[in-house]
């Protein structure tokens, strides 16, 4: 893996200085806490729309997408079909009733419609959830640049935890705002760039449309699944239903999402700006897989690692099993060569299916070889008493960029990379502070002047950083990162969005009865979590958003029917 050059580092270094001096120059100097936390309301709808994509893209989906696609193809896609529906219910729903309130977070309409409590008890499962996940979008691309930069983690989690704090801080909601749209120019540029230079790569005899062909062949052009089977945890039911719910939960309820909006002008442009991020979201999921397929492609021409982790790679030939390593190296060359005769004869149209299915089975030799390496890998590191990661799917598309593409573009792709990452986390860290400062500090203290309230938020902002920091730098790889970020929230979302559905449509359920049934959910939907992660049963995370949802609202209901006493007013 060859190092950066000095030009990489001068377009990586300016790039992430101009967004992070720019968005604190932008911004400096709020006084007030509507110019804090909602950017004095001044986003016009593109600003929102973008500012919501970048807040969902961070690092995690341009290094872990990519790397999906590589293993399981585009069908991941379908998890996204739920969110042009949400954004329509969250603009004709949630978005008119917030600025009705005049609200600041999300979980201030809880309180209107319930009781303290209740609101209090949303606004800290949202903390919960969201501080773990602001730590995996810092943990994400410093585990990658450390194999790549050569520093050790910990440097890497400060370094970029550091570079967010300073801005976020520094001019609150406005200056989320303002750098996000550059972070997102720079994203798409990089990742057009990127895609362009695959392509180009590939044989001259390799047309796109014969790229996309051997993709197929190979399975990874599937993107629809209309199977009811829990055994599959993408399909286009578990996508229109499950990820209406989280996308729903997400951007309707998630102070990280619902800030972004709430700074804009008008209900219109907030409406604009949602809808805006409902056309061009799915699309840009889907550029980013097929991204990911043409990785895919280029390695059918060009051998693979056995294992894209290279501190992992090294780890095992640097023990007693490297020999095993070895023997499976030469059985992927071998594998690797015999499928190029059968990839010739498909580019060239001979023998077509027989092909098709030949280079499906060398594939599946590949992966067979390369689980068996994991295993190695494994073994290596339970002996020496090192944890590393052996799953390479976070690595195929950092691995690809700094070994294929010229200098300078290698430094741009990694201020994508980082981009994402400060674009994603500046934005949870302001939710984390407004939530912290505006459901608990405000509302349990004596009343404060406007520049206690921005200072309080200022250094509530700060301490989620150093938390988020710390959870960065104790965090450790699940099976794909973005999977992870979306597993943390399914566990917790579908309980928060019950919640807020029964405010909204089940007004003779009053607090106590919300209260009651939104701590049992938690424990049964964490149960199921457990359960279904020891095999005791069959239930995909996507699924927890409809089931926490369904749970809180069945179980209010009964026990509003139990609690005819309650006095709790209404709205």
């Amino acid at each position: 893996m060859q190092l950066l050059n000095w030009i990489d580092w001068v377009v990586l270094a300016v790039t992430l200085s101009a967004i992070v001096i720019y968005g604190t120059w932008q911004t400096r100097g709020s006084k007030n806490v509507q110019d804090y936390l909602k950017g004095g309301n001044t986003s016009k709808w593109w600003t929102i729309g973008l500012s919501v994509m970048a807040t969902q893209a961070s690092a995690i989906t341009f290094l872990s997408t990519p790397g999906q696609a590589y293993n399981d193809g585009m069908g991941f896609v379908q998890f996204y079909f739920g969110l042009p529906i949400a954004m329509i219910i969250i603009c004709m729903v949630f978005i008119p009733l917030y600025h009705r309130l005049n609200v600041y977070t999300a979980y201030e309409f809880l309180e209107n419609r319930f009781d303290l409590k209740t609101r209090t008890l949303t606004a800290i499962l949202f903390l919960i959830q969201r501080g773990l996940a602001a730590g995996i979008t810092i943990f994400a691309p410093a585990i990658i640049l450390s194999v790549v930069l050569g520093w050790d983690l910990l440097t890497l989690n400060i370094i970029i935890g550091f570079l967010v704090i300073i801005y976020t801080v520094s001019g609150g909601t406005r200056a989320v705002n303002v750098t996000q749209k550059h972070q997102m120019v720079v994203i798409f540029i990089g990742m057009l760039v990127a895609f362009f230079i695959i392509v180009s790569k590939l044989p001259q005899d390799v047309s796109f449309t014969k790229a996309l062909d051997i993709a197929g062949a190979s399975g990874k052009m599937k993107i629809l699944d209309f199977s009811f089977s829990l055994n599959n945890r993408y399909t286009f039911w578990s996508g229109i239903i499950g990820g209406t719910f989280l996308m729903l939960s997400y951007f309707g309820t998630d102070q990280s999402q619902v800030q972004r909006y709430l700074s804009g002008k008008s209900v219109k442009e907030m409406q604009l700006g949602l809808l805006f991020n409902g056309l061009l979201k799915v699309p840009m999921q889907f550029f980013i897989l097929l991204v990911g397929v043409m990785v895919f492609v280029f390695y059918q021409f060009h051998e693979a690692p056995l294992n894209f982790n290279p501190t992992a790679t090294n780890l095992v030939l640097n023990s007693e099993y490297a020999s095993d390593y070895k023997k499976l190296q030469e059985s992927q060359k071998s594998n690797f060569e015999s499928k190029q005769i059968e990839i010739k004869n498909f580019i060239n149209s001979n023998a077509l299916n027989k092909s098709s299915k030949a280079i499906s089975e060398a594939n599946k030799n590949s992966n067979n070889i390369r689980s068996e390496a994991k295993l190695l890998i494994d073994k290596a590191a339970k002996k020496q008493h090192i944890k590393i990661e052996s799953n390479d799917k976070d690595y195929v598309f950092i691995h690809f960029i700094l070994n294929n593409l010229p200098r300078g573009l290698i430094g741009l792709l990694l201020a994508v990379i980082l981009s994402a990452a400060m674009s994603s986390t500046s934005s949870e860290l302001n939710a984390l502070g407004s939530t912290t400062t505006i459901d608990l500090y405000k509302r349990n203290t004596s009343e404060k002047t406007e520049e206690q309230m921005v200072t309080a938020s200022k250094w509530f902002t700060f301490l989620w950083g150093i938390v988020a920091i710390a959870v960065a730098c104790v965090a450790n790889l699940a099976e794909n990162l973005i999977q992870l970020v979306n597993i943390i929230g399914s566990i917790f979302y579908g309980n928060v969005l019950g919640i807020f559905l029964i405010a909204f449509f089940f007004k003779y359920v009053k607090g106590h009865a919300v209260f009651m049934a939104a701590i049992i959910t938690q424990i049964i939907v964490i149960a199921l979590f457990l359960l279904n992660e020891y095999a005791y049963i069959n239930l995909p995370f996507l699924w927890l958003n409809f089931v926490g949802c369904i749970i809180v609202i069945t179980i209010a209901s009964i026990l509003q029917l139990l609690f005819k006493n309650d006095k709790t007013i209404t709205t």
